[in-house]
């Protein structure tokens, strides 16, 4: 990454995360001093109960390429998303979650990926057959039939949407980010949906999680609020043909 053509955004949106913030904002640092390229971190706190933006803050004093936006009430985290790309300057966007289940310096290989099969967008994907990963079953089955009728509904040339790490080429997002109106569960795959829909390539890049959460029972109300904001995706592309209008300014 020393001879990437163009500044790299990072984007780590955070939502009570006080106890590791500290801690993965200072690794995140590491990992791209290493990679060797120009960058910078926006950290985006949406509306955290606990002292995430105070410390994130403090952390920020230090280093001047991080940069704190915070929204004050928990909006999500597609709209945190949609805010911190307004105060990014790069040519490379990369999407980072704040609990460091997946390590940025993976994102070597993603860049690679971008670069050699000449694709505008790059998503990790836990289904890819080199991912490493450890999660229950229950959880697999429901993501694996999740993902199966979102193939049907949308025609996507991928097959997870909901891995946290990605990059994007900016000029993407500038498309993409204003017609997005989902703002938790399934901002990703509307994000992938319109982007695929204007013609720009995506591809999937292997994932190591380093996961140390006790994962629970799937909960039902997530499971419906996914299912209702992919039929709301669908129901704009294909019947109102929302994503065929012109943005308005």
């Amino acid at each position: 990454m020393k001879n990437l053509d163009g500044k790299v955004s990072v984007l780590l949106p955070a939502y009570n995360e006080a106890y590791h913030i500290k801690n993965n904002i200072e690794e995140a640092i590491r990992t791209f001093d290493e990679f060797g390229c120009d960058y910078e971190i926006v950290i985006i706190d949406d509306g955290s109960s606990d002292n995430t933006f105070e410390i994130a803050t403090e952390v920020s004093k230090k280093y001047s390429r991080v940069f704190v936006k915070r929204n004050l009430s928990n909006f999500g985290k597609g709209r945190a998303i949609k805010k911190g790309f307004r105060y990014t300057s790069g040519k490379y966007i990369i999407f980072l979650d704040a609990d460091m289940e997946l390590h940025p310096g993976q994102l070597q290989t993603f860049f690679d990926i971008m670069r050699l099969d000449e694709v505008d967008v790059v998503i990790g994907s836990k289904m890819h057959p080199n991912s490493k990963i450890k999660y229950p079953l229950h959880r697999k089955i429901v993501s694996r039939v999740y993902f199966s009728l979102v193939k049907l509904m949308f025609g996507l040339p991928i097959h997870d949407t909901q891995t946290g790490l990605k990059l994007f080429k900016a000029e993407v997002l500038e498309k993409v980010l204003p017609k997005i109106l989902v703002k938790e569960f399934a901002y990703d795959l509307e994000i992938l949906v319109n982007a695929h829909h204007l013609g720009y390539r995506i591809a999937e890049a292997p994932v190591i999680v380093n996961s140390k959460k006790r994962y629970g029972r799937i909960r039902f109300k997530d499971i419906y609020k996914t299912w209702i904001d992919t039929l709301a995706i669908y129901y704009r592309l294909n019947i109102l043909k929302y994503y065929d209008h012109p943005t308005q300014e």
